[in-house]
Parts: C-alpha cells; structure tokens; sequence
C-alpha cells in the first residue's frame, strides 16, 4: 500500500500567544487606526516601524496595507510616472507586474536562470530601456546581487527589491532589501510574518520615504511616525505628493511585533524542513534541485525543484499523481493561471516577446510549500512520494 500524506499545505501555525495578548489590548482601548492615539502613545504602527527599521539596519520604514501596495508606492516614490519602462523578472508573482502596470508604467521582462533568478547577462543587454528595476526575489532566490548592483549602479538604474519571500534572507551579509534604493515586504499570511494582509518598505532616501508616507495617507499627520525623516523634508514633497490611502492599522501591527522579534528563530524552524525535503529529492532521476549558493542565507518557506524538458503530459501526470498522495503542488508551466502559478504570458496588459530561456524554465518549475505546521518526518515523507512519483513517471517516459 502506498504511503498517502494527510497534512495541509495552507494550515498555518496559530498566532503567537504575546501577538494574540497585543491584539486584545489594541482591541480593549479601540485605538485601531494608526493615528488614532492617547497622548503620549506612540502607537502600536509606529513602534512597528521603528523596530524594523533597527531590525533591518534601515533609515526609514513604513507600514502598509500589503506587500502589493509597498511595491507600488515605492515605484512612485523613487519617481516613475505613466508611459514609463519598469524592468523586471520574467518569473514573479502577479502583484509585481501588477504594481508596475497600476501606476500606468509597462514592465520589461527579463529572463530567468535555472537557479530561478533574474539572467543578469539579459538585464545587462537590457539596462538601457529603464530607469527602474522591480528585483523580484522569487520564491526565496536570490541572484548575485554584488554583480546586480554593478550593472544597475553602473546603469544609472534604481532598484527596488521586492522581499516577499525573503524577509530574514541575505547576500554575502547584507540583508535582501538593504541593496535597493527600497526594500518592500509581504505581512501575508503565507509569507514569513502573519498579519493576514499587510506591507513594509525600509529606505536610506529621506525623499523617498517621506513621498511615500505622504501616499499612504499621513495627511499632515507625518509627526506621528517614529521611522521618518525630519519636518523639513515633507515640505519639499507635502504639496506635489498624492494621498493614496494604504495605511496599516493598529491591530495588525500589534499582531507582527512579536513574529519579527521571533523572525531568526523561524527562519531555522523552516530552513530544517527545506533541508529535509531537499536532501530527500537529490538523487531523483529526472529531477532538478535549485542548489542554494555559499553567499546566500535564505529563509526555505517553499521548495522549488525542476523537471527540465519534460513533455507537458508527464510533469501534468507527477503533479496528478503526488496530489492522489495527498502532495500539493504547483506547476509554473500550466497554460492556464492556476491559484498562484500565472507566468508573464498570462498577463496581457503588458505587450511582451517571447522569451525562450524563461519558457523552458518556467515549463519546468514545480513549487511546494513548507509550512511551520510540518514536522520533518512529514517532510521526509513528502520528499519520499515526490521521489517516487517523479522516479515512475520518468521510467514510463
């Protein structure tokens, strides 16, 4: 008989009892919105911002309403108008492309690698068609980016890094998000820190942050914010910026303070169960495994592995089969948008060429969560159904 898995791959691990008491105590005195404070309170969003700030070595950070709205106030903040080009990866996430697309400017794709980060050689050949570059993170990969500012500073490109999946992670010592001109964050219940919906950005560029906490909606109430620059840097932009409301409120900072103290703990607690079901997959006939280079420190909350020219038959049947064994998986070469999994062919408000090396990568990629609510004997368990499904599906071909 063969071995079925029976846990869930949306299940997530229950809210922290101090997060759970912060809430309560924000709910009890009714002070939700950010502004809304006693005298002499900072309030439960701005500590939220200053302690990040200090967590990630930043000047400035503010709190949003989601890691989509981050990404799009950031690209206003640094100054991208409509009609504008707005590098980034072929392989994302639908908010990325979206962000750029709401704000009327058009995203160029660069390709992907099969280490599933941006082709910097393909950003190098492109470096000349924007000014801007949304640096995707995927997945929790990521590039060389010592080479990636090189081309970028040399380029005149501003970055802005979207770390949606790789709050904790780091480059040869510097944390993702502090390379950029701006570092935006998913609070998502399904990224690393849960507050069912929410966004941070951190920036050094006095101008940016106070841009973009004047589009968050501050109205005059920019004093207010621990993690901002002086009074005299929102009179440059008071007049000329926008009020686009996307404020985080008080529960949901309460909510997060306690999970970003945790932050490093977590990152272990996933990083073990990332291992457990990578170690299980090497060796698979057919499979690929992302390795994970020396320089990075990544935070495994999902794994990624590679059935590289495969018909779309046989990865459709080991996804089809894995999933009769109670395995959840994703697949980014489905033709169709499914849950998640939509590519840059799907998204047809951005006029886009073919792109070949992403194709072929991306009609390869199958994705897996790995939620905190596995142990890793489920894990090995996971990795063993993978193993022999991929092994079957392989031999039969």
């Amino acid at each position: 008989m063969s071995e079925k898995f029976t846990g869930s791959f949306t299940q997530q691990e229950p809210i922290p009892e101090d997060a759970i008491e912060a809430a309560l105590a924000v709910l009890r005195h009714g002070r939700l919105h950010r502004y809304n404070v006693a005298e002499g309170e900072a309030g439960e969003t701005a500590l939220l911002e200053q302690e990040f700030a200090a967590q990630t070595g930043a000047k400035y950070c503010l709190a949003v309403a989601s890691g989509g709205y981050a990404l799009a106030t950031s690209l206003r903040a640094v100054g991208v108008k409509p009609g504008d080009k707005v590098l980034t990866n072929a392989f994302t996430l639908a908010p990325v492309p979206g962000s750029i697309a709401s704000v009327g400017a058009e995203p160029v794709f660069v390709e992907v690698t099969e280490s599933l980060t941006i082709d910097l050689d393909d950003l190098a050949a492109k470096a000349d068609m924007a000014k801007v570059l949304m640096l995707s993170h995927m997945r929790g990969h990521l590039c060389d980016m010592d080479r990636l500012m090189e081309i970028c500073d040399a380029a005149g490109i501003t970055v802005i890094e979207d770390c949606a999946h790789t709050m904790g992670a780091a480059w040869n010592g510097v944390l993702s998000g502090r390379h950029g001109a701006v570092g935006c964050y998913s609070c998502q219940t399904y990224k690393h820190v849960n507050s069912g919906e929410g966004g941070l950005l951190v920036t050094d560029d006095e101008e940016i942050a106070a841009r973009a906490i004047m589009m968050s909606g501050s109205y005059m109430l920019y004093g207010r914010h621990l993690a901002a620059p002086g009074p005299e840097v929102f009179e440059r932009v008071k007049y000329e910026t926008p009020n686009i409301s996307g404020r985080m409120d008080n529960l949901r900072a309460a909510i997060l303070r306690p999970q970003l103290r945790d932050l490093g703990t977590q990152a272990e607690r996933w990083n073990g169960r990332y291992r457990a079901v990578e170690e299980g997959l090497r060796g698979t006939p057919g499979l690929t495994v992302v390795e994970r280079p020396a320089q990075e420190v990544y935070v495994g909350s999902s794994i990624q592995f590679l059935l590289l020219d495969w018909s779309e038959e046989a990865v459709q049947e080991v996804v089809r089969r894995c999933g009769a064994r109670g395995v959840e998986l994703k697949w980014f070469g489905t033709p169709e948008p499914v849950a998640f999994t939509s590519r840059y062919d799907s998204w047809r408000y951005a006029e886009t060429p073919r792109l070949p090396q992403s194709d072929r990568i991306l009609a390869g990629i199958i994705d897996m969560r790995v939620p905190l609510t596995f142990s890793l004997e489920d894990c090995a368990q996971i990795a063993r159904i993978i193993r022999a499904e991929v092994s079957a599906v392989y031999q039969s071909a």
